[in-house]
């Protein structure tokens, strides 16, 4: 694994210490910072979440995190690893609570799945679902292309017409769970929370 300088954002929403434990598992030191200055350097950025969007993009927002990421990402080409709301964070906007406005890292809008739409399942979505990748993905590195993942959400991303590597998920309808372009990475599952396979994936971001 390459040595790299991982920063976790912390801006009051997001699950750190599962994310933390897992890259410390793997050999890692993250740092956990709130501070725009340091996340624009970062070599990695790690961007977790749970709660609502609107709330986020707030927090995000009041500290001038939102600049930063998308500096890091954009102008210094930093990678970022986007986690369940931090994945949809990186989209262009969400019905959430109101429409909101994200990161733009994806060029997708989040919405809430559809009850008529998935039919029996229950919202949220809850528990170990298989993902299907595609074979270059490079997150699914060694990884079968239909693989067990755990999920905890209500909202998601459609995968139509992205033009990176995607894995999908269906949960009576197919929805993006993950995807890849360049240097911007993105999970709607929760890797830290998936056992092996999570490892295997959060090692395969810190390898790239």
């Amino acid at each position: 694994m390459k040595r790299q300088n991982v920063t976790i954002i912390d801006y009051g929403k997001g699950n750190l210490w599962s994310i933390l434990s897992a890259l410390q598992y793997l050999g890692c030191n993250p740092e956990i910072s709130n501070d725009p200055g340091e996340i624009q350097i970062a070599d990695s950025l790690i961007l977790p979440g749970v709660g609502s969007f609107r709330k986020a993009m707030c927090a995000l927002k009041k500290n001038n995190l939102d600049q930063a990421i998308v500096h890091a990402v954009k102008i210094n080409g930093r990678k970022i690893l986007g986690i369940c709301l931090g994945m949809q964070l990186l989209g262009t906007n969400s019905t959430e609570d109101g429409f909101t406005s994200g990161l733009g890292l994806i060029s997708n809008g989040v919405d809430k799945f559809s009850k008529q739409n998935i039919d029996i399942f229950k919202i949220p979505h809850v528990g170990f679902n298989l993902v299907h990748s595609h074979p270059g993905a490079h997150l699914f590195k060694g990884l079968p292309q239909a693989a067990d993942f755990y999920f905890v959400h209500s909202y998601r991303m459609l995968p139509n017409g992205l033009s990176g590597t995607s894995a999908t998920c269906n949960y009576g309808e197919i929805f993006l769970a993950s995807y890849e372009q360049d240097n911007i990475f993105a999970t709607q599952f929760h890797p830290e929370k998936s056992q092996t396979n999570g490892l295997l994936l959060l090692k395969n971001f810190l390898a790239q």
